[in-house]
């Protein structure tokens, strides 16, 4: 796994060994960024269930201004460490240890986020666990996007009762990618 594009372009980063995460193809990434560089300049990103950091990495390296990463995998925290050391980026970046519910607790008041993305663990209902909390939540900047890496069969028909609206899907083999904003 490498930084695809920007200031650590090529650069290798370190992953978790077994199946505890699952870091994305660089394939799927460049998608996911074709569609995110718009927005990254100056941004503040969030990455929840960051495992290697990977994600959140490549935002700073493609212009954001900040990344927060929180993971409580022991060994997935080591790799973004790192990770994030490696590349360079240790000024720009905090690392929350913990539960994403709680992190996001901490988080409240704290921060505003231009981009929230979110990996969790498929098929559990963890990401409308985060929703339903960002939708009354002060941490989104004005038009603020979230992005939600998902498996194909996850459902996402709530968004709308909680003030959200699909603003685009890119749909992968087993996975997808869902680009989510505050109802206008």
């Amino acid at each position: 796994m490498r930084v695809i594009a920007g200031s650590a372009r090529r650069l290798l980063l370190k992953t978790p060994p077994g199946m505890t995460t699952r870091p994305t193809s660089d394939q799927i990434k460049e998608t996911l960024f074709n569609v995110l560089m718009p927005y990254l300049y100056d941004a503040t990103f969030l990455d929840l269930y960051s495992g290697c950091g990977g994600i959140g990495i490549e935002a700073l390296s493609r212009g954001a201004k900040e990344a927060v990463f929180v993971e409580n995998n022991k060994q997935a925290l080591s790799c973004i460490n790192d990770n994030i050391k490696n590349t360079h980026f240790t000024e720009q970046s905090k690392v929350m240890p913990m539960d994403v519910m709680s992190a996001l607790h901490q988080l409240e008041g704290k921060y505003k986020f231009d981009i929230i993305f979110m990996d969790p663990p498929y098929n559990n209902d963890y990401e409308e666990n985060v929703l339903t909390y960002l939708s009354s939540s002060k941490l989104l900047n004005e038009d603020a996007l979230i992005v939600v890496e998902a498996s194909n069969e996850t459902e996402f028909d709530y968004l709308g009762s909680l003030g959200f609206e699909i603003e685009k899907v890119k749909q992968y083999k087993n996975s997808k990618h869902l680009f989510i904003r505050v109802k206008e």
